[in-house]
């Protein structure tokens, strides 16, 4: 489960996001790159779903780097509780994506290989995204 070691606050606020990703939105570690189209809060669960499936499908061949960290946290209250009593305890942990964000990076396979990896990983997440490369040929 990916999560920070340590954190200033427990608990922030929820935030916009509006706009793109205006920083880690071009290739810079592989070849080939998934990126993100849409603005969403990706779960460390779903960034990890992700990770398995297409390390899964490269067979042991190729390099990942995962470009995402969860580093906001998102806070639940109890079932069935009334309102007020303050904010709820931190429940799960989440990246704040914004469009054109590179989430995963691959390097060392053949393009075929890449783009269906991509494509599998792609399946796991909660947004459209486009497989990009540093070619540029999409």
């Amino acid at each position: 489960m990916m999560m920070p070691k340590k954190v200033k606050y427990r608990k922030q606020q929820r935030g916009r996001m509006a706009g793109k990703a205006w920083r880690g939105s071009s290739i810079a570690f592989g070849d080939f790159g998934l990126k993100a189209m849409e603005c969403a809060w990706i779960t460390d669960r779903q960034i990890e779903a992700a990770r398995v499936a297409m390390t899964r499908s490269i067979k042991r061949g190729g390099k990942v780097w995962i470009r995402l960290f969860p580093d906001k946290p998102i806070t639940k209250k109890p079932a069935e509780t009334r309102m007020g009593k303050g904010k709820g305890a931190p429940e799960q942990w989440v990246a704040v994506i914004r469009p054109g964000k590179v989430l995963f990076e691959m390097e060392g396979v053949d393009r075929a290989t890449a783009f269906s990896a991509m494509r599998l990983a792609a399946h796991k997440l909660p947004i459209k995204t486009k497989f990009v490369s540093r070619d540029g040929l999409e």
